[in-house]
């Protein structure tokens, strides 16, 4: 792993405008290999990572995992706490900025009260937050056809699950032993990745990993936070998502070149996991 320290990802972020008084600003970025520090910032940070898996660590408020990072995971960076990111290779992520204002008014609307307070979490999972967090990344990438009422209510729902959302409990040794060693992983997901036009089984995929299947699916799902079938289908869907972007393909093309049975089971997928539908991708080209 490279030892220079990138600089931290605010400073890496463009210029977000004019209205410097938004409640949240999203932007997607590449991520260097090697260390990012992130010092105190005035606002929330969500980083959630995109395309491919990548062997991670992350410390935010004295805590740290390690692990492969895989696509849709998030770290949760509060207003005023220190992170650090020690990535093997650059990758690319979605960052989701709050204001702490937009959680206070949030807190009061839902009825939560005290001052509402975020804890950290590192390489989590949480399909609403996942389901959010690509509507906004559409909005960005498309220029934001929804206007400003449709951002303002997605930031709301954003921040009304923030507050809702259960602490990331630290890692700890039972946790590890119950998840696939990492060489073992790396194997499976490589595989994965070159295989995605394929039917992959489960038999398959464990005979790669050196488990028989019962064994398998327990320990891919503590690795990697979703079970196999549903990590499968979102890696499914991101390569579709790119080809969509690129143009050059019919749908139904795409589909058959990223494994899905057919257009309309690509299209159902792309619903479920994205909240948009393959037309929906392509207009925001």
């Amino acid at each position: 792993m490279a030892d220079s320290v990138a600089p931290s990802p605010m400073t890496l972020l463009p210029d977000a405008g004019p209205d410097r008084s938004s409640v949240l600003h999203v932007f997607t970025l590449p991520v260097p290999a090697g260390v990012i520090e992130s010092p105190p910032e005035r606002f929330h940070a969500i980083d959630i990572h995109l395309g491919a898996p990548v062997q991670a660590s992350c410390r935010i408020d004295g805590r740290e995992r390690r692990g492969i990072q895989t696509q849709g995971q998030f770290s949760l960076l509060p207003a005023g706490v220190t992170g650090r990111w020690a990535m093997t290779r650059p990758a690319q992520a979605l960052l989701l900025l709050l204001a702490p204002s937009l959680l206070h008014d949030t807190a009061d609307a839902i009825g939560v009260r005290g001052t509402p307070v975020l804890a950290p979490a590192i390489q989590a999972r949480d399909p609403q937050l996942e389901r959010i967090a690509w509507i906004l990344r559409a909005e960005h990438d498309d220029g934001y056809p929804g206007g400003r009422l449709f951002t303002d209510s997605l930031a709301a729902a954003l921040a009304t699950r923030l507050l809702r959302l259960p602490p990331n409990p630290a890692p700890d040794d039972r946790a590890s032993s119950r998840a696939l060693p990492p060489r073992r992983l790396r194997s499976v997901i490589e595989y994965i990745e070159a295989h995605l036009d394929q039917d992959l089984t489960l038999s398959e995929l464990a005979t790669v990993a050196g488990f028989s299947v019962s064994h398998f699916k327990p320990l891919f799902k503590h690795a990697v936070g979703v079970p196999v079938h549903r990590y499968v289908v979102e890696r499914r869907v991101e390569r579709a998502r790119r080809l969509v972007l690129e143009g050059d393909r019919s749908m139904a093309e795409i589909a058959v070149e990223v494994g899905f049975a057919h257009q309309s089971h690509m299209a159902r997928c792309m619903r479920r996991v994205l909240g948009l539908s393959p037309s929906q991708i392509a207009r925001s080209r």
